[in-house]
């Protein structure tokens, strides 16, 4: 039968809603096979492909709501104007500070750093890298009590509880002395905590200024992307001390009755430093405080003329801001140039290692051309699909050689950081996971010379000590149902 007598039959056999509605959905696949692959990588295309081409109904709308990875209107502006304001403001800057001597290795990821992000390297006093959870959260507070003029809080998770209550006494004894304080939280990341609810009347009750970071509205969409959010853990006293790193202001058990029951808490990782770098993390949470503001970046202090002594000497830092005002990557560029930058040794302590396939190539490189790989994440996941995604990579990097050891349950290995043949580290608040990559504003450090490297690979070593090794064999014999939700569960994870 010729194809148009076929199609002209078809269509006579069907009513017309039936017709427009097959008419919609090839409309559907055929737009998005040349709109979806557009500036975005390949297994996120084929997988969103994949959702809209079996669920047009479902897949659009759920592109629609997450298929962007980028910040639009005044949000966008105030992010451009801030990064010309850094330019700017560091353009007489050498990339490391004069004094100062580093490898080729390290010089290379350090102007791949800077030209991501236009910040430099500069010198830091290390006054510790914390790993006592509620000790962290003591000397913070010992901190803000010496502050004078400011103290600025960013965090991805707060709720007021039995540990963080002393935590925001501190600031409201800072406020009522004169000291300006300003805090910011992410609100999708605290909203299902009882203590974040708390927390904003408290706030609101002692006049301390604070703003929800990348607020959702139901009846306004603020931005295109609904699950593009803040992760960032900052904490800055005076333009001159600084915490950053992956605790979230919250009890170790995260407000849930059933950790509690379990023993299950959190083990985290503050870094404590002072000197120039305490600016620059103070210029990534002026920059976030504006977005929300809407102040004029150039009233904030932004990489201001650092006042700091010849002492403030020890340490290399750089700051490494990352997110979707950053249309580079630059954390996984970054992170991916030290992986291939190993010749010996390269710890990962990552929670939620769930890597694109640039990462997955260069840490499996790595390990097959000789250099020791270490990746440390937890026995059990907390999060139920981050957890099966993630064991979907573990046959490949077993395959390389990569020894993989695994923090004990019930707690939760939630620190972050990489070091590469014991010289160069990076710290902060970024996973190793593409949601990491792309979705999520984090902060990190690199850490050269001094003792911040030292002292990384001390605590990897207290984790190693009480992990169990991953071999082969045992990965063979899980079973089958675990195989296949490892499997759906990675398809998932290229939804990004």
């Amino acid at each position: 039968m010729p194809i148009m007598d076929w199609l002209t039959n078809f269509f006579t056999d069907i009513s017309w809603w039936q017709a427009s509605i097959l008419i919609v959905d090839y409309a559907i696949k055929f737009i998005a096979i040349g709109v979806i692959p557009e500036n975005r990588n390949p297994s996120s295309s084929t997988a969103w492909l994949l959702v809209i081409m079996l669920l047009p109904v479902v897949g659009l709308p759920l592109f629609l709501l997450l298929g962007s990875q980028t910040i639009t209107g005044r949000r966008n502006r105030i992010q451009a104007m801030a990064n010309e304001l850094i330019l700017e403001r560091t353009r007489n800057l050498p990339d490391v500070p004069g004094h100062m001597d580093v490898d080729e290795s390290a010089a290379t990821t350090i102007r791949l750093s800077r030209r991501l992000t236009g910040i430099p390297s500069v010198s830091a006093v290390d006054h510790g890298v914390h790993t006592d959870y509620e000790g962290t959260i003591d000397r913070i507070i010992e901190v803000i009590d010496t502050a004078e003029r400011t103290v600025h809080v960013q965090m991805y998770i707060f709720a007021l509880d039995s540990v963080t209550e002393r935590f925001v006494r501190a600031l409201e004894r800072a406020h009522d002395r004169g000291v300006a304080v300003k805090v910011l939280v992410d609100p999708i990341g605290s909203y299902k905590y009882p203590g974040y609810w708390k927390l904003k009347k408290r706030l609101d009750r002692g006049g301390i200024p604070w703003h929800p970071m990348l607020p959702v509205s139901i009846v306004k969409l603020t931005f295109r992307r609904l699950d593009l959010r803040n992760h960032r853990k900052i904490i800055v006293v005076d333009g001159k001390i600084a915490f950053m790193g992956s605790l979230n202001m919250i009890e170790p058990e995260y407000q849930r009755k059933k950790n509690h029951r379990m023993g299950r808490q959190w083990v985290d990782t503050m870094i404590e430093m002072s000197g120039e770098v305490a600016l620059h993390l103070d210029t990534v949470f002026a920059i976030d405080w504006t977005s929300e503001e809407f102040d004029p970046p150039e009233e904030q202090p932004i990489m201001e003329a650092p006042q700091f002594s010849a002492s403030d000497r020890g340490n290399l830092v750089q700051v490494l801001p990352s997110g979707p005002g950053y249309t580079t990557m630059p954390n996984l560029r970054v992170f991916n140039d030290l992986i291939y930058a190993a010749t010996d040794r390269l710890i990962v302590v990552s929670p939620y290692f769930v890597p694109d396939e640039s990462m997955l190539v260069a840490i499996t490189s790595a390990a097959y051309g000789g250099v020791r790989v270490e990746l440390y994440v937890n026995e059990k996941s907390d999060q139920f699909m981050v957890g099966h995604a993630q064991q979907s990579y573990y046959q490949a990097l077993l395959d390389a050689g990569v020894i993989i050891y695994r923090y004990p349950a019930p707690k939760i290995l939630h620190a972050k950081f990489m070091v590469v043949d014991g010289e160069i580290a990076v710290f902060g608040s970024s996973n190793m996971d593409m949601r990491s990559f792309g979705l999520n504003y984090e902060i990190s450090i690199l850490a050269t010379q001094g003792s911040i490297v030292p002292r990384l690979e001390e605590i990897a070593a207290e984790y190693r000590a009480v992990s169990t090794v991953l071999t082969p064999e045992q990965w063979n014999e899980r079973p089958w149902g675990q195989r296949y939700l490892d499997s759906v569960f990675r398809l998932t994870s290229a939804l990004v």
